[in-house]
C-alpha cells in the first residue's frame, strides 16, 4: 500500500516497508517536516504542539512515536490522550499552541492510521503548506535538538470537558427544550473515542436515556467504521426494539455524524448538515457552504430562508476557506460533517448532536417527520480502484467526451451537471481510488448515473 499524502494528512497501513506504509521511519520523517514548516517564520521560538488520538489499536504506539519525535526536535508537547478530532482542534487554540497532530485514520479500517496536521488556529493546514511538508520530507534534512533543548511533555486531561462546556454555552443549544423532551437515544461509536465523548455530551445535555452500542474504546471496530447505511443494521434494529427517539452514529475520530430515525430508517448522512443548517438559518441569516460532492438539498434550504449558498472543492480546509470568504454561519460536508463557526472551524459531530437535538426538540415532532420536511434527493456513492493502472486523466477525458452536452465544473476533479441531477468524480484524498458520487430524484436514477460513468471510464 503506497502512503497517501494529501491535505487530509499522511495516511497508510501499519507495518511493512518505509515509504510504502505508515512505519516509524515515515512518522519521524513527516513529523520532522511538519515542525520545519511551523518553525519557518521564527526558527528561534520554542514551539508547542497539541496531540491526541482515536482508539484504534495502533494509536498508542504511533502516539508515542509522535511525542518522542517532537521532543527530540525540541518541541513542547501537550498530549490530550485519547480525544476526538474536534477536541484536539479546540485544544490548540485553548493552549495558544503553534499546531496540532491528530493520530487517526478517521473512517478507514483498523489496519490504517494517519497524521492529521493542524495550524495554530486549530484548522487543517492549507494545500500550499501541505506541499511544503512533502518537499521537506523528501529532502531528508531534519535537525534534532541537543539534550538541553529537548521538548517537555505535559498532559491535558480535561480537553473533552472543555469542549463540551463550550458547546453547552452556545446560545443556539436549547438545553431547556432538550431536557423537557426526555429523549431516549442509542449511540454506536464503533468502539472508539466517541464511546466516551457522545454519552458524556448527551448526559450533560439532559438526555433521559443513553443506550450504548459499541462504546468500549478499545479500537476493535465492531463493523466497518464508515457510518454508511450498510454498516448500521445493528443500531437500526436496536433503535426500533428499544423504542428510542433516534440513533447516533459517529466515526472513530468523531468528526462525522449519521442519524437513525425512530423507525430504524437512515435519516441520511447527507441530511445531517441539512437539518442543522435549517435550524441555524431560521435563526441567523447568513450564507451556507458545502463541498461539491454534497447534496443540493443544502442549497434548497439556504434559498428557503433567503440565504446564499456556496460550494467548494472537497476537503475540510477548502470548505473552511469558502466559509470564511463568504462569512458563512453554517457549513460542512455531506458525509455528516457539520462545521459551526461560532464554536470553531472544524467538522464536529459533538456540536452537530447538540444542534440537532435542539432542532428536534423545538420542532416537537418525530425524527422521521423532521426528515420528511426536506426535499428528497438520492445519492449513489461508488468507487473505482486505481490499483489496476487506471489513468485518472484518461478516464476523465473519456467521461467528458461521453457527456459533451453537459455543464462541467472542474475545480475539483470533474462534476457533470445535468438537468435535475449531477455526478462528481475525483481522486480520493484518503484512498487510492476514484470516488464517483451521483445525485438524482430517485436512487435508481442515481445508481444508473454512477454505473454509466464506471462503464465509460473502464472501456
Amino acid at each position: 500500500m503506497t502512503l497517501i499524502k494529501s491535505i487530509s494528512g499522511i495516511r497508510g497501513t501499519i507495518g511493512g516497508l518505509p515509504g510504502e506504509n505508515l512505519t516509524p521511519v515515515d512518522v519521524v520523517k513527516f513529523v520532522g517536516a511538519y515542525i520545519k514548516l511551523l518553525g519557518n517564520n521564527n526558527e528561534q521560538k520554542k514551539l508547542t504542539v497539541v496531540i491526541g488520538r482515536d482508539a484504534r489499536v495502533s494509536g498508542e504506539m504511533v502516539n508515542a512515536m509522535v511525542w518522542s519525535t517532537l521532543s527530540a526536535l525540541g518541541v513542547d508537547i501537550i498530549d490530550c490522550g485519547m480525544a476526538t478530532t474536534p477536541t484536539v482542534e479546540m485544544a490548540v487554540t485553548r493552549h495558544h499552541a503553534d499546531g496540532g497532530i491528530i493520530i487517526t485514520a478517521s473512517h478507514n479500517p483498523v489496519q490504517w492510521n494517519a497524521l492529521k496536521l493542524l495550524n495554530g488556529k486549530g484548522e487543517f493546514i492549507s494545500a500550499a503548506d501541505g506541499a511544503l511538508i512533502l518537499e521537506y520530507a523528501d529532502s531528508g534534512v531534519i535537525r534534532f535538538a541537543p539534550v538541553e533543548k529537548l521538548g517537555a511533555l505535559t498532559r491535558d486531561n480535561d480537553a473533552l470537558e472543555y469542549h463540551i462546556e463550550k458547546i453547552l454555552a452556545l446560545p443556539q443549544v436549547d438545553l431547556h427544550a432538550i431536557r423537557n423532551k426526555k429523549f431516549r437515544v442509542v449511540v454506536d461509536a464503533v468502539n472508539s473515542i466517541g464511546g466516551i465523548a457522545i454519552p458524556q455530551l448527551l448526559n450533560k445535555l439532559g438526555v433521559l436515556s443513553v443506550i450504548e452500542l459499541n462504546c468500549v474504546p478499545d479500537g476493535n471496530f465492531a463493523h466497518n467504521p464508515e457510518p454508511l447505511a450498510e454498516n448500521l443494521t445493528e443500531i437500526s434494529r436496536i433503535v426500533r426494539e428499544q423504542k428510542a427517539d433516534f440513533g447516533i452514529v459517529v466515526d472513530p475520530d468523531v468528526d462525522r455524524l449519521a442519524l437513525v430515525s425512530e423507525d430504524g430508517t437512515m435519516f441520511g448522512e447527507e441530511y445531517t448538515l441539512v437539518a442543522v443548517a435549517d435550524y441555524i438559518l431560521e435563526k441567523t441569516k447568513g450564507s451556507a457552504v458545502s463541498n461539491m460532492s454534497s447534496s443540493r438539498a443544502l442549497q434548497d434550504i439556504a434559498e428557503k430562508w433567503g440565504c446564499e449558498y456556496h460550494s467548494s472543492p472537497v476537503g475540510e480546509i477548502n470548505v473552511v476557506e469558502a466559509m470564511k470568504k463568504t462569512n458563512a454561519v453554517i457549513g460542512g460536508e455531506g458525509n455528516g460533517g457539520v462545521i459551526f463557526p461560532d464554536l470553531h472551524f472544524g467538522r464536529d459531530a459533538l456540536v452537530g448532536v447538540a444542534l440537532f437535538l435542539s432542532a428536534l426538540a423545538n420542532k416537537n415532532i418525530r425524527c422521521s417527520e423532521f426528515r420528511n420536511e426536506f426535499p428528497d434527493y438520492f445519492m449513489s456513492k461508488d468507487r473505482i480502484s486505481l490499483s489496476g493502472g487506471l489513468s485518472v486523466i484518461s478516464a476523465v477525458g473519456k467521461v467528458k467526451s461521453a457527456f459533451a452536452d453537459a455543464t462541467f465544473d472542474e475545480r475539483d476533479g470533474l462534476k457533470i451537471i445535468l438537468d435535475n441531477e449531477w455526478v462528481h468524480l475525483r481522486s480520493s484524498n484518503t484512498e487510492p481510488i476514484i470516488r464517483i458520487y451521483a445525485e438524482s430524484h430517485s436512487i435508481e436514477k442515481a445508481k444508473n448515473l454512477t454505473e454509466r460513468i464506471k462503464q465509460v471510464m473502464l472501456t
